[in-house]
Protein backbone atom coordinates (compact mmCIF):
# COMPACT_ATOMS: atom_id res chain seq x y z
CA UNK A 1 0.00 0.00 0.00
CA UNK A 2 1.42 3.45 -0.75
CA UNK A 3 -0.43 6.23 -0.16
CA UNK A 4 -3.56 4.65 0.77
CA UNK A 5 -4.67 2.61 -2.25
CA UNK A 6 -5.45 -0.69 -2.56
CA UNK A 7 -6.50 -3.25 -4.96
CA UNK A 8 -9.49 -5.56 -4.26
CA UNK A 9 -7.02 -7.89 -4.14
CA UNK A 10 -4.71 -6.07 -1.44
CA UNK A 11 -7.95 -5.87 0.72
CA UNK A 12 -8.20 -9.18 1.56
CA UNK A 13 -4.71 -9.18 3.20
CA UNK A 14 -5.10 -5.52 5.20
CA UNK A 15 -8.60 -3.66 6.24
CA UNK A 16 -9.32 -1.37 8.21
CA UNK A 17 -11.90 -2.61 10.96
CA UNK A 18 -15.21 -1.03 12.55
CA UNK A 19 -13.08 0.32 15.25
CA UNK A 20 -10.23 2.12 13.63
CA UNK A 21 -8.17 -0.91 14.27
CA UNK A 22 -6.41 -2.82 11.09
CA UNK A 23 -6.63 -6.48 10.14
CA UNK A 24 -3.17 -7.94 8.80
CA UNK A 25 -4.24 -11.27 7.10
CA UNK A 26 -1.54 -13.36 4.99
CA UNK A 27 -0.88 -16.87 3.56
CA UNK A 28 1.78 -18.13 1.47
CA UNK A 29 0.47 -17.16 -2.15
CA UNK A 30 4.04 -17.14 -3.80
CA UNK A 31 3.67 -13.25 -4.61
CA UNK A 32 6.23 -11.83 -2.30
CA UNK A 33 8.34 -8.22 -2.42
CA UNK A 34 10.83 -9.54 -3.88
CA UNK A 35 8.90 -11.19 -6.91
CA UNK A 36 7.18 -14.20 -7.18
CA UNK A 37 8.81 -17.62 -4.75
CA UNK A 38 8.16 -21.45 -4.87
CA UNK A 39 7.37 -23.40 -1.69
CA UNK A 40 9.89 -23.81 0.28
CA UNK A 41 11.67 -20.92 -0.54
CA UNK A 42 10.64 -16.73 0.21
CA UNK A 43 8.02 -16.06 2.56
CA UNK A 44 4.85 -14.02 2.12
CA UNK A 45 3.86 -11.43 4.49
CA UNK A 46 1.47 -8.51 5.24
CA UNK A 47 3.48 -5.65 7.09
CA UNK A 48 3.27 -1.53 6.65
CA UNK A 49 6.94 0.20 5.93
CA UNK A 50 8.00 3.14 7.47
CA UNK A 51 8.55 6.23 5.70
CA UNK A 52 9.60 8.65 8.56
CA UNK A 53 10.00 11.68 6.40
CA UNK A 54 6.95 11.23 4.65
CA UNK A 55 8.21 10.44 1.17
CA UNK A 56 6.64 7.59 0.09
CA UNK A 57 9.86 6.46 -1.31
CA UNK A 58 12.48 3.48 -0.42
CA UNK A 59 14.86 6.20 0.10
CA UNK A 60 13.44 7.13 3.54
CA UNK A 61 15.56 5.62 5.53
CA UNK A 62 17.51 7.00 8.55
CA UNK A 63 20.95 5.78 10.08
CA UNK A 64 21.70 4.34 13.71
CA UNK A 65 24.36 7.04 14.58
CA UNK A 66 22.27 9.94 14.00
CA UNK A 67 19.79 10.86 16.37
CA UNK A 68 17.55 8.78 18.22
CA UNK A 69 14.34 6.31 16.71
CA UNK A 70 11.60 4.52 18.06
CA UNK A 71 9.31 2.25 17.34
CA UNK A 72 5.71 1.91 19.44
CA UNK A 73 3.46 -0.93 17.77
CA UNK A 74 0.39 -2.35 19.73
CA UNK A 75 -1.19 -5.41 18.26
CA UNK A 76 -2.81 -8.78 18.92
CA UNK A 77 -1.77 -11.71 17.01
CA UNK A 78 -5.03 -13.90 16.78
CA UNK A 79 -3.73 -16.70 15.03
CA UNK A 80 -0.96 -18.63 13.72
CA UNK A 81 -1.14 -22.12 12.00
CA UNK A 82 1.18 -23.87 10.71
CA UNK A 83 4.37 -23.44 12.66
CA UNK A 84 3.46 -21.60 15.04
CA UNK A 85 5.31 -18.26 14.09
CA UNK A 86 4.98 -14.85 12.43
CA UNK A 87 7.66 -11.99 12.57
CA UNK A 88 5.19 -8.50 14.11
CA UNK A 89 7.89 -5.79 13.93
CA UNK A 90 11.51 -5.66 11.94
CA UNK A 91 14.35 -3.09 12.13
CA UNK A 92 15.80 -3.74 8.36
CA UNK A 93 18.92 -2.36 6.73
CA UNK A 94 18.52 -0.99 3.71
CA UNK A 95 21.24 -1.48 0.69
CA UNK A 96 23.80 1.33 1.72
CA UNK A 97 26.74 2.78 -0.76
CA UNK A 98 30.04 0.93 0.58
CA UNK A 99 28.15 -2.28 1.91
CA UNK A 100 27.39 -5.30 1.36
CA UNK A 101 23.63 -6.56 1.53
CA UNK A 102 20.05 -5.41 3.36
CA UNK A 103 20.03 -7.51 6.45
CA UNK A 104 17.09 -7.86 8.33
CA UNK A 105 18.61 -6.56 11.35
CA UNK A 106 16.12 -6.82 14.66
CA UNK A 107 13.12 -8.94 13.88
CA UNK A 108 10.55 -9.57 16.86
CA UNK A 109 8.50 -12.75 16.85
CA UNK A 110 5.73 -14.43 18.10
CA UNK A 111 6.51 -17.81 18.31
CA UNK A 112 3.55 -19.98 19.63
CA UNK A 113 2.76 -16.88 22.04
CA UNK A 114 5.66 -15.64 23.09
CA UNK A 115 7.52 -13.14 22.31
CA UNK A 116 11.27 -13.69 20.24
CA UNK A 117 13.95 -10.99 20.20
CA UNK A 118 16.27 -12.26 17.11
CA UNK A 119 19.03 -9.85 16.17
CA UNK A 120 22.42 -9.79 14.09
CA UNK A 121 26.06 -9.54 16.17
CA UNK A 122 28.70 -8.57 14.28
CA UNK A 123 30.18 -10.34 11.52
CA UNK A 124 33.82 -12.27 11.25
CA UNK A 125 36.40 -10.88 9.11
CA UNK A 126 34.22 -7.77 7.34
CA UNK A 127 31.62 -10.38 6.52
CA UNK A 128 28.29 -8.75 5.46
CA UNK A 129 26.07 -8.62 8.49
CA UNK A 130 23.29 -11.64 8.57
CA UNK A 131 21.61 -14.45 10.70
CA UNK A 132 24.91 -16.26 10.29
CA UNK A 133 25.64 -14.34 13.45
CA UNK A 134 22.55 -13.83 14.99
CA UNK A 135 21.31 -13.68 18.52
CA UNK A 136 18.07 -15.51 20.31
CA UNK A 137 16.27 -13.53 23.66
CA UNK A 138 12.93 -14.71 24.81
CA UNK A 139 11.25 -12.22 26.21
CA UNK A 140 7.88 -13.11 27.75
CA UNK A 141 4.55 -15.19 26.69
CA UNK A 142 1.83 -12.96 25.71
CA UNK A 143 -0.26 -15.18 24.55
CA UNK A 144 -2.84 -13.99 22.24
CA UNK A 145 -3.55 -10.94 24.36
CA UNK A 146 -2.89 -7.12 23.19
CA UNK A 147 0.50 -5.96 23.92
CA UNK A 148 2.98 -2.91 23.21
CA UNK A 149 6.43 -3.51 21.71
CA UNK A 150 9.12 -1.04 21.35
CA UNK A 151 12.11 -0.48 20.05
CA UNK A 152 14.71 2.72 20.67
CA UNK A 153 17.98 3.39 18.96
CA UNK A 154 20.17 5.50 21.52
CA UNK A 155 23.28 6.68 20.81
CA UNK A 156 23.95 3.87 18.06
CA UNK A 157 22.49 1.20 20.79
CA UNK A 158 19.20 -1.08 20.65
CA UNK A 159 16.94 -1.76 23.31
CA UNK A 160 13.20 -3.07 23.62
CA UNK A 161 10.50 -2.93 25.79
CA UNK A 162 7.23 -4.68 26.34
CA UNK A 163 4.32 -4.01 27.82
CA UNK A 164 1.01 -6.17 28.35
CA UNK A 165 -1.47 -5.54 30.91
CA UNK A 166 -3.66 -8.79 30.58
CA UNK A 167 0.04 -10.35 31.34
CA UNK A 168 0.71 -8.32 34.18
CA UNK A 169 4.31 -7.41 31.98
CA UNK A 170 5.96 -4.53 32.59
CA UNK A 171 9.20 -4.30 30.83
CA UNK A 172 11.51 -1.29 30.73
CA UNK A 173 13.91 -0.74 28.16
CA UNK A 174 16.27 -2.74 27.98
CA UNK A 175 20.18 -2.87 26.03
CA UNK A 176 19.71 -5.39 23.35
CA UNK A 177 22.84 -4.44 21.13
CA UNK A 178 25.50 -1.87 20.75
CA UNK A 179 25.27 -1.47 16.94
CA UNK A 180 27.27 1.58 16.23
CA UNK A 181 30.31 0.51 18.71
CA UNK A 182 30.10 -2.66 16.57
CA UNK A 183 30.84 -0.74 13.34
CA UNK A 184 26.68 -1.16 11.97
CA UNK A 185 26.43 1.99 9.37
CA UNK A 186 23.18 0.64 7.49
CA UNK A 187 20.76 2.71 6.56
CA UNK A 188 17.72 1.77 8.20
CA UNK A 189 13.48 1.56 8.90
CA UNK A 190 10.92 0.11 10.59
CA UNK A 191 8.22 -2.30 10.29
CA UNK A 192 5.47 -4.06 11.77
CA UNK A 193 2.73 -6.53 10.63
CA UNK A 194 2.53 -10.35 10.17
CA UNK A 195 5.58 -11.57 8.61
CA UNK A 196 4.71 -15.47 8.47
CA UNK A 197 7.13 -17.90 9.11
CA UNK A 198 5.37 -20.21 6.54
CA UNK A 199 6.22 -21.94 3.18
CA UNK A 200 5.56 -25.51 3.19
CA UNK A 201 1.94 -25.31 1.52
CA UNK A 202 -0.82 -22.43 0.34
CA UNK A 203 -3.39 -23.78 3.05
CA UNK A 204 -1.97 -22.32 6.38
CA UNK A 205 -2.64 -18.91 7.53
CA UNK A 206 -1.69 -15.67 9.57
CA UNK A 207 -3.90 -12.78 11.12
CA UNK A 208 -2.72 -10.03 13.90
CA UNK A 209 -4.78 -7.08 14.67
CA UNK A 210 -2.95 -4.09 14.41
CA UNK A 211 -4.38 -1.24 17.29
CA UNK A 212 -1.80 1.32 16.84
CA UNK A 213 1.88 2.59 15.66
CA UNK A 214 4.00 5.00 16.61
CA UNK A 215 7.26 6.31 15.24
CA UNK A 216 9.35 8.97 16.55
CA UNK A 217 12.40 10.45 15.22
CA UNK A 218 14.55 13.32 16.70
Amino acid sequence: MVNEQLTDEESEYFYKNDDGTYTMFTRFTGFTTSGTSELGDKYCRTELREFWQGNQSTDDNWYMDEGTHILETTLNVDFVEGNGRTIIAQIHGKETEGLEGSPATVKIRWNSGTIQLDYYTVPNDNEPWTSTYDNKIDVADVDNEIFTFKLKIEDGKCYYALECEAKDISIDYTLMYDYVGNGYAYQNYFKTGNYFGWHDDYEQTAQVTLRKVVTDHY
